[in-house]
């Protein structure tokens, strides 16, 4: 194998690409909070998305003219990275369809993502993804646009392995606030809140089985809010446990102040960034066989390994080495 051979290449030739997406997701539901949300674009870079919320956003009544200005927005110069997406109504509700039928019909080529919230069971989900697709065709798109589904109800969660199966999936997102109102009372009000969320025997439960899914077919488990918006060191608090303690590889915001701190606390440890570059620079050279690297033996496990933590400081805007940079990520 030449030893130029990228790791992409090298290491999961003939596997579905795990998707490299940023480590926050940030909700926003107004014309002006999108706008402002796409214009922080410019000073962090592209290190969290934007979901335009038509769930929670749009007024009684007003649902299409709340989705066509969602479309134009997620059209417009101001999204510069192209890295807006939309959640649209629930299965339940009527205006699903319109959501739909507006932002793919205006936006098909640009949507980066749609969010199905409130499922209750997999077959919902497969319908909508099934309309999205036919949504898109009409729109003169041969696109397959990428779809995160929201855990949050019983039935979503009992059937979040074959949610996870369906094509096109790229997140699994906790609905965390949602899920806790499900139970009637029986989880009780500061399970919404640190520390009682990562505590919470059912809810522990329901986010390791929501990550152990979304991991397993090769997607992206997205944690809940925080309910604390301006606290960094809390909203840190709760990224890092998300992160460290359940392998959630992204999170949501709902306020700009929660952004950074999300980012920071998602970020690799700069050592191991490190040694990753080290580790991987040197496993290219030596054409993927085994290489011993600080007297420690490291052969295509851990370059697999190592390889999902170079692309996640690249992502979350960590500098990495010059010579790690040159090789890996000039395309």
């Amino acid at each position: 194998m030449a030893a130029t051979t990228h790791p992409r290449d090298a290491l999961f030739a003939g596997e579905k690409a795990f998707p490299v997406l940023a480590a926050c997701e940030h909700f926003a539901g107004s014309e002006k909070l999108i706008g402002k949300a796409m214009d922080l674009h410019v000073e962090y870079g592209p290190v969290f998305d934007i979901t335009c919320d038509c769930e929670d956003g749009a007024v009684t009544g007003e649902e299409r003219e709340h989705a066509a200005m969602v479309a134009r927005m997620i059209n417009s110069g101001r999204n510069r990275f192209g890295r807006a997406g939309a959640r649209i109504h629930d299965p339940a509700h009527p205006a699903w369809r319109a959501d739909v039928d507006i932002i793919v019909g205006e936006a098909a080529e640009k949507v980066a993502y749609i969010t199905i919230p409130k499922a209750t069971h997999h077959e919902q989900v497969a319908e909508v993804i099934d309309y999205i697709g036919n949504a898109a065709r009409r729109a003169g798109t041969s696109r397959a646009i990428p779809i995160h589904a929201l855990i949050e109800t019983h039935g979503a969660l009992r059937d979040v392995f074959h949610i996870a199966s369906l094509p096109h999936i790229e997140v699994l997102d906790f609905g965390l606030m949602d899920f806790v109102s499900g139970h009637h009372g029986a989880i009780p009000a500061m399970a919404m809140r640190s520390p009682g969320q990562f505590e919470h025997a059912l809810l522990a439960r329901a986010k390791a089985d929501i990550v152990a899914a979304a991991l397993a077919n090769g997607i992206v488990p997205a944690h809940n809010v925080c309910l604390n918006l301006k606290n960094a060191e809390a909203i840190a608090s709760d990224a890092a446990r998300a992160r460290n303690e359940f392998g959630f590889l992204r999170m949501w915001s709902i306020y700009p102040a929660q952004i950074a701190p999300i980012v920071n606390a998602m970020r690799p440890d700069l050592t191991e960034v490190a040694d990753a570059s080290g580790i991987l620079i040197a496993a290219q050279n030596a054409g993927w066989g085994p290489i011993q690297y600080q007297g420690e033996l490291h052969d295509r496990a851990t370059y697999r390994y190592f390889w999902a933590v170079l692309e996640k400081a690249k992502i979350t805007g960590m500098a990495l080495p010059a010579e790690a940079m040159q090789r890996f990520f000039q395309d």
